[in-house]
């Protein structure tokens, strides 16, 4: 063992009890795993599970096509470790929950026994890290980014481990975590149906041209006006980009759509501004590929990428009912998509000539104020379960040995 190997054994924090305890013990996964492998149905009769994304949980899977007769099921069972071989670097891990014992899925979404020397918890926390799963997962396959690891490979992966009551404390300690981030995430989702509960009631239903809620002084205004999203606003296009004018460092960053709906990496460009081809603080966006929707901007000034478009307001719109406007009508072609009239195919004209209505200025200011203030508690909530979240990352950063060049 190297002497950098014996740099990583030991985390940063340790519960005080178990500080001055021998370091952790270095061991593969596959000392404490065992496949299970237990046949069960054939595709087309199956109760399916799937893992999600990002360390999201275990699900059953919903499906709107048989599957095949030719493909084989095997059972798992409450308490299991899964994972997906093809999104292991999408942190696709997961622990079979009590309520879908004995479901089933094929030999991509292997599942394992765990030790009694192994707290499962611990393990699914372990090998959640971007330091775990984003090195051994690169690494595999002779250091090419692999599109699935095998069982074989995920087995011969490195662990370093405490004493099992040390790994319970820690996952008792990360599990307590997880339950007050879910507790907030339901709050922050319910503010959100909320909203878009409000939103149908002061928004006209399709076929109507007045909305079933109106304010007392407004109930005698008379129907909203008929129009066009692109005759309420105009639409700006984003800047193209070949992939070598993205830089490590440059003038202004690019704001793409990972930006606007994620954390996603910033890249920057040395081009110069050109009129509306930027956005500043405070400016309307909207972004049309893959996951769409309107945004306020908020930031410093970026040039914006193609697949977002800035709106400008026309005289006599309210922006904040603008936004709202937008908001509600995406909710509107995303229905339009899922009640089985195929995907909406979001181009520019979609947009522009999509059918809307408007009322008088004063009234699109009274709506807009009354779901502003809502937004506001959205918006504080998302903060709080983000803060609870950046905590917890923090946390296990400290709780677990770092996963350098050599080390864990």
């Amino acid at each position: 063992m190297s002497k950098n190997e014996k740099k990583y054994m030991v985390p940063k924090l340790r519960f005080q009890e178990f500080q001055g305890e021998e370091t952790w013990v270095r061991g593969r996964i596959g000392d404490y795993l065992k496949e299970s492998r237990i046949k069960g149905s054939k595709g087309d009769t199956a109760k399916k599970i799937t893992v999600k994304l990002w360390g999201n949980g275990v699900f059953e899977k919903q499906e709107t096509l048989r599957g095949s007769e030719n493909t084989q099921y095997f059972r798992r069972k409450a308490g299991q470790f899964i994972y997906s071989k093809l999104d292991f670097l999408n942190q696709a891990f997961g622990i079979i929950p009590s309520h879908l014992d004995h479901y089933e899925s094929t030999a991509d979404l292997p599942c394992f026994d765990v030790s009694k020397k192994l707290d499962t918890r611990f393990l699914l926390e372990y090998v959640q890290r971007k330091d775990f799963y984003k090195k051994y997962g690169e690494i595999a396959d002779g250091g090419r980014i692999a599109k699935r690891i095998q069982v074989e490979t995920f087995l011969n992966f490195p662990i370093y481990l405490p004493k099992l009551t040390e790994q319970q404390k820690i996952a008792d300690c990360l599990s307590s975590l997880d339950e007050l981030i879910g507790a907030e995430a339901r709050k922050l989702e319910a503010y959100k149906i909320h909203k878009k509960g409000l939103m149908q009631k002061l928004f006209p239903a399709e076929g109507k041209t007045v909305p079933e809620w109106r304010f007392p002084e407004f109930r005698d205004a008379g129907e909203w006006e008929e129009n066009t999203l692109g005759g309420v606003a105009t639409f700006f296009n984003g800047r193209a980009y070949n992939k070598g004018e993205f830089l490590e460092v440059g003038k202004y960053k690019v704001l793409r759509v990972g930006n606007l709906f994620s954390n996603g990496e910033w890249y920057y460009s040395n081009l110069e501004l050109e009129e509306n081809k930027y956005c500043e603080d405070g400016d309307l966006l909207f972004a049309w590929s893959a996951s769409f929707g309107p945004r306020i901007w908020r930031g410093e000034k970026v040039i914006y990428h193609y697949h977002i478009w800035k709106v400008v307001e026309h005289e006599g719109v309210y922006k904040q009912f603008l936004f709202m406007l937008l908001d509600y009508e995406t909710e509107r072609m995303k229905m339009k998509s899922s009640n089985g009239l195929g995907m909406l195919h979001i181009t520019k004209g979609t947009i522009e000539s999509w059918k809307c209505y408007l009322p008088k200025f004063a009234e699109q200011q009274k709506i807009a104020d009354c779901l502003s203030s809502l937004d506001e508690l959205i918006t504080a909530q998302s903060q709080k379960v983000e803060a609870l979240k950046t905590h917890k990352k923090a946390l296990v950063q400290g709780l677990f040995p770092f996963v350098g060049e050599e080390g864990v």
